[in-house]
């Protein structure tokens, strides 16, 4: 936001501090579309967000007056009002629910005793295909695919044309998926 932004909102504040609903107008125009978004970012719902944006300018209205030029951003001003509005808004809607009652819809964060066997399994067997590969065949997919290495820089670091290192790639993966359907 540009200095002259800034001034303008600032401006339009303290306008409202007086009750001027034309400069009101104006502020709603140049700062609701912040607004609206950071309370859909605490809400998710867009009805919400909407509900909570307009309790939010309705304290922006009657406190107008305890706005403070401090060199701060007046969005900074604008959007906490938002944001605690929208948070409020989200605490009022919890309703609290013995924890019993969600035993068996949450699940526990992280893998299964299942899921944790078979992702080790298939790291060894993953680890033993990539064995198979030729050396230089092994070190470009782990380049390009476990460190985020690009064809050509690959292709620079192993002295090949860049078709040829595509070729190596998709070889590279052909054979390791036939090793992994084994």
């Amino acid at each position: 936001m540009t200095a002259d932004q800034e001034n303008r909102i600032e401006t339009l504040i303290a306008r409202v501090a007086l009750g001027d609903q034309a400069a009101f107008s104006a502020l709603f125009d140049a700062t609701s579309g912040k607004l609206l978004a950071v309370c859909l970012r605490v809400l998710t719902e867009r009805a919400a967000a909407e509900d909570a944006m307009q309790d939010a300018y309705v304290k922006v209205w009657k406190n107008a007056r305890r706005y403070q030029v401090t060199g701060h951003s007046p969005m900074t001003w604008l959007i906490t009002i938002a944001r605690n509005t929208a948070i409020d808004r989200l605490r009022a809607r919890r309703i609290d629910h013995d924890v019993d009652d969600f035993s068996e819809r949450i699940a526990a964060p992280g893998l299964t005793p299942e899921q944790s066997a078979i992702a080790a399994s298939d790291s060894r067997r993953i680890i033993g295909c990539m064995a198979e590969l030729e050396p230089d065949r092994r070190a470009a997919i782990s380049g390009a695919y476990l460190r985020g290495q690009s064809y050509k820089d690959l292709s620079d670091q192993f002295d090949v044309p860049l078709n040829t290192m595509r070729t190596w790639l998709r070889r590279g993966l052909s054979a390791l998926r036939e090793c992994m359907s084994r």
